[in-house]
């Protein structure tokens, strides 16, 4: 893969299946006996709580000579045709798909993702990498009108991208700025979240496999204060695309603009299911619980404040209580499992500190004993400007709150600092335009709860972010624009 050897040979699996002896043989070799650097990141699977694998983390000395390493790569890839570039990619997205079953097993266990769920996430870098691919070609500049000669502008790469992953989504996130800054002739490092940096790694294995240059497309597991905090800080990393917290975003961006780094950031979300009594409610309730419940809400785009119309608030309390209670809550590799644990006892502890034990509203059932669960939960009775009902809880609970009309529900679908994501429910279009010009939010869904697409531009307004991925212009964000002028006066011959 293109991470060091060091990080290479020094996964140390402890899984008891077929898939994890076949890790382990990947990752043991003559090298295996040599110590790792000064600390260790433990991997555990968040439904029962054993040790998965242990990962050497990265220093600010990897940090330094991953840099160094990608630069040259870097250098040979540019200069590769476009045609063998996108070539390149499009061998990669094949060996994505040929191990999609393995990556979507690993996700399981290192992140607590349903199975189907992992499956989805494994074939999201599949396509994002067949998308970018099919950009390299079409990543042109312009010739502007200009007196005396020819003007055109030239989109080159900008070198190294620092890649800067949460656990949530470990592999499409990751994608997401990894495949169009490849695209674009970039080298790319990867810092997965310390939680989950095994399916980033096996990527890495893949892009090797499939032919991309060594050391183009690096991963290095490593903790954020050590080696995201070097990766941010390297005077070689031309830009940081970075998705988690909005308190981390800020930090990014701060200590970027020291060096004025470019900066991506897709942050935090609290994001509004705005439902008008005119919408079909059978239809809404019954999608609500995943719209906040998928991947156990730990969803930056997860719809948890829940807007109703009072004329048909009752109704649709009626309508959600057993679709909530009907949501199973499990095992991750069972295909019968709508949701699986949180992805840490200090995540759970969050969400916990949000829900009062005696506080009305509707729950579903979760598993007892070892792992991290928590019940689908809809709180109701809240008040708007409660911290549950404003705050990023990034668990399975959503509120419920009432609003008189389309004024009243702009208005409380705009009370957060966050702007990500949203719904709309109504019949009526002229209703749906209007309330989606009106709420600051940067991915809206009417009678949908659908926020990314990669053929669309993703991104947040105020605390949810800077900047957008994905869509058609991904490449070009990865890029420098050059301005050549071409004079075409002379004496005549």
């Amino acid at each position: 893969m293109g991470a060091a050897p060091l990080l290479r040979t020094h996964v140390r699996p402890v899984l008891s299946d077929q898939h994890a002896d076949e890790y382990a043989d990947r990752h043991t070799g003559e090298n295996a006996d040599q110590k790792t650097d000064e600390y260790e990141l433990q991997v555990l699977n968040p439904a029962t709580e054993e040790v998965v694998a242990t990962v050497p983390g990265a220093t600010a000395r990897d940090v330094d000579a991953a840099v160094a390493r990608a630069a040259k790569a870097q250098s040979v890839w540019a200069a590769l045709a476009p045609g063998e570039r996108a070539r390149l990619l499009r061998r990669f997205a094949v060996a994505v798909d040929e191990h999609l079953g393995e990556l979507a097993r690993l996700e399981v266990r290192e992140a607590g993702h349903t199975l189907g769920n992992a499956r989805w996430e494994a074939g999201n870098v599949r396509d994002l990498l067949d998308y970018a691919a099919g950009g390299v070609e079409r990543l042109t500049g312009r010739q502007i009108p200009v007196p005396g000669g020819l003007d055109v502008t030239i989109l080159e790469p900008l070198g190294v991208v620092g890649v800067i992953a949460p656990w949530n989504f470990p592999m499409p996130i990751a994608a997401w700025g990894t495949a169009p800054a490849l695209a674009a002739g970039n080298a790319v490092i990867l810092k997965p979240a310390e939680t989950t940096p095994l399916t980033a790694l096996r990527l890495a294995e893949l892009a090797l496999e499939a032919g991309l240059p060594e050391h183009l497309f690096q991963v290095l597991p490593g903790a954020g204060p050590v080696a995201g905090n070097a990766l941010v800080e390297h005077p070689g990393v031309a830009k940081i695309v970075f998705t988690g917290s909005t308190a981390v975003g800020k930090q990014v961006l701060a200590k970027g603009s020291a060096l004025l780094k470019r900066v991506t950031l897709e942050l935090g979300g609290k994001s509004p299911n705005v439902v008008f009594a005119d919408a079909d409610i059978e239809a809404a309730a019954a999608a609500a619980p995943m719209s906040f419940l998928d991947n156990s809400g730990q969803d930056c785009c997860a719809r948890t404040r829940i807007l109703v119309q009072r004329s048909a608030y009752d109704r649709f309390l009626e309508l959600l209580a057993p679709a909530i209670e009907s949501v199973v809550v499990g095992d991750p590799a069972d295909e019968r499992t709508h949701m699986g644990p949180l992805i840490s006892r200090a995540q759970l502890e969050r969400v916990r500190s949000y829900v009062d034990a005696d506080a009305p509203g509707i729950r579903g059932k979760a598993p007892e004993g070892p792992g991290f669960w928590f019940p689908p939960t809809v709180l109701t009775g809240v008040e708007p400007h409660a911290r549950v009902a404003v705050e990023e809880v990034f668990g399975p609970v959503a509120v419920v709150l009432p609003f008189e009309d389309e004024a009243d529900a702009i208005r409380l679908a705009n009370a957060t600092e966050y702007g990500l994501s949203g719904s709309i429910w109504t019949r009526d279009v002229g209703r749906a335009l209007r309330v989606s010009g009106a709420v600051r939010a940067g991915n809206l869904s009417v009678n949908s709860h659908s926020s990314v697409r990669y053929w669309t531009p993703f991104g947040g307004f105020k605390q949810s972010g800077i900047g957008r991925e994905l869509g058609p212009d991904a490449l070009s964000a990865f890029t420098e624009t050059k301005n050549v002028f071409i004079s075409t006066e002379g004496s005549a011959q």
